[in-house]
């Protein structure tokens, strides 16, 4: 186990207590060497607080992500903000807990953790541009802002994400979205596109990002090359 906390008060108890639980534990005090262990250990879980010198939390953790470091990652934060448990999920982590906290309910959630195994946070996030989807949570963040959506909205951007770039019939639409229950002469798909656009733009995104290509159906993109948005 590896526990990245510069705050002694709270490493000091959180070491001490996994390592009466008989857990295995090394200390890192800040990202740069908690990301030079990891290079050259393989550890069962890490315990990552977000507000570290040279390194935040945030960053170690996508850095982890993109050296294909399949830890699981607990988070720890002082911040309980709805776009800050975003924030930690997009960089990769796992699971997320408040301080202050319970012992045992970190305890707990390192069981839970454990028990799954190696993440799937590597497999289970779909990002364009600045969207992105954990399909584990079906959470959706634009630009950081989490974004409210039903269940048709969720499936149409999951496919589009699946499908970047790429022209998405309605057809297309049919099947994965509305499971043929769908009437291609109706003009509900262009509804449910205009409700996306709305909660895109909510979220601060200036440029479209889903174009509607004019007779053939729709493409995520972040140019339209002139098609109509």
């Amino acid at each position: 186990m590896l526990v990245v906390e510069d705050d002694p008060a709270i490493s000091h108890f959180v070491v001490r207590g996994l390592r009466e639980e008989n857990y295995r534990v090394d200390l890192a005090e800040d990202g740069l060497a908690a990301e030079r262990m990891c290079a050259g250990e393989s550890y069962d879980a890490i315990i990552l607080d977000v507000l570290l010198p040279g390194l935040d939390g945030f960053a170690l953790c996508r850095r982890l992500r993109r050296d294909r470091v399949d830890t699981p990652v607990l988070m720890l934060t002082a911040r309980d903000a709805v776009s800050d448990r975003i924030q930690g999920l997009d960089a990769g982590a796992d699971d997320y807990l408040v301080k202050p906290f319970a012992f045992d309910e970190l305890l707990a959630r390192l069981r839970a953790l454990t028990r799954r195994g190696r993440t799937h946070q590597l497999d289970e996030s779909l990002s364009y541009g600045p969207i992105v989807l954990h399909s584990a949570t079906h959470m959706v963040a634009a630009a950081g802002q989490p974004l409210e959506l039903s269940a048709t909205e969720y499936r149409l951007i999951e496919h589009l994400l699946r499908h970047p770039e790429v022209i998405v019939s309605r057809d297309q639409l049919a099947e994965h979205v509305w499971g043929g229950d769908y009437d291609p002469f109706s003009n509900v798909a262009d509804v449910y596109i205009g409700y996306l656009r709305r909660k895109l733009r909510a979220a601060g995104l200036d440029q479209p990002l889903i174009h509607t290509i004019r007779g053939m159906g729709y493409m995520l993109k972040a140019r339209s090359g002139g098609d109509r948005p």
